[in-house]
This record gives structure tokens, C-alpha cells and sequence, in this order.
């Protein structure tokens, strides 16, 4: 199981880090990626497909095409948590090569967005002081590191839940008779 787990997590990982990394080299400092969360996000169900299909690879190798919630649930839990951990060296990777000031231009989209909301000085300048301290923050690695990844986890959780719920049903797709 932790074989095809790290098989998985892997092929997941890798789909959501390769175009993120690419799209990072290719970006100059000064410019801020329009749609990277949408894209980000995107690439990453689109990844974490390779959960469902772990857990169909278990169910029909494995336990002999039937499994129960709880250890489908568990194989979707372990591949979703190994392409988190990439998704993270990833991104890290992706700042570190591309020079990229994440925590500026997110801090800077903040008070850009608390201008254009019509906010009053008080709130601007509030906004103002959330944007300083978030890039404050964010330089941190031990907060970093687990903010990045929970953008990842949580979906990889949605799907291993889904995955889990339709893949216990031992005829949904079900394991090909050998011939």
C-alpha cells in the first residue's frame, strides 16, 4: 500500500508542480500571473485524479475489487498528503529560481482591493497594516510551509472522500477479469 501511495502521490504531485514551476520561469519579477489561483487550482483536481485511480489500483490489485470507506479513504488520504509535499518543494523551488515576491504582490493585491472597494482611510490604512504583516509573516518558513500546504490538502481531501464514497461500490468500474 505505501508503495502505491508514494506511486501515486508522486504522479500527482509532479502533474500540479511541472506547470507551476514552468510558469514561474518564464514570469519576470515584476509581473504578477493573471488567473494563477484559478489555473493553480485547475491543475491541481486535475492532478489529484491520480487519487482516484490509487484507489481503484488498491481496491482491484490489492483487496480483490472490493474495499470498504475507511481504508479507500485512507490510500486517497496518503496520495493526496505525498502530492501536497511535492506541491510545496515546488512552490519553493518555483520562488527561490524565479525571483518572484509572492508575499509583495499579494500584499500589494490586498490594499489594491481594499482601494477599489471604496474603503475610507481608516480601513485603507487597516488594510494597509494586514498587507505588511501578512508579507511579515509569509518570510517565515514555518508559516509558509504549512500555508502552501493546505491550498493543496484540503482538495486532495474532497476527492479522497468522493473517490472513497464511489469506489466502495465494487461495480462502479469494475476490475477486469484476466484472460
Amino acid at each position: 500500500m505505501i508503495r502505491l501511495i508514494a506511486l501515486y502521490g508522486t504522479l500527482a504531485g509532479l502533474i500540479v508542480a511541472i506547470p507551476m514551476v514552468w510558469m514561474m520561469m518564464i514570469l519576470t519579477p515584476q509581473t504578477t500571473p493573471d488567473g494563477g489561483a484559478v489555473y493553480g487550482y485547475l491543475t491541481m483536481i486535475v492532478a489529484l485524479t491520480a487519487v482516484f485511480l490509487g484507489i481503484k489500483q488498491y481496491r482491484d490489485k490489492v483487496q480483490g475489487g472490493v474495499i470498504k470507506f475507511v481504508p479507500a479513504l485512507l490510500v486517497g488520504l496518503g496520495i493526496s498528503a505525498v502530492a501536497s509535499v511535492i506541491y510545496v518543494v515546488a512552490w519553493e523551488l518555483s520562488l527561490a529560481l524565479s525571483g518572484f515576491d509572492f508575499a509583495a504582490s499579494y500584499a500589494k493585491s490586498m490594499v489594491e482591493a481594499a482601494r477599489a472597494a471604496g474603503a475610507s482611510q481608516a480601513e485603507l490604512q487597516k488594510a494597509i497594516a494586514d498587507a505588511e504583516s501578512f508579507a511579515r509573516m509569509y518570510k517565515n518558513p514555518l508559516y509558509r510551509l504549512p500555508i502552501t500546504f493546505i491550498e493543496m490538502f484540503p482538495v486532495g481531501v474532497l476527492v479522497s472522500l468522493i473517490s472513497a464514497a464511489l469506489l466502495r461500490n465494487s461495480r462502479l468500474l469494475p476490475a477486469r477479469a484476466r484472460s
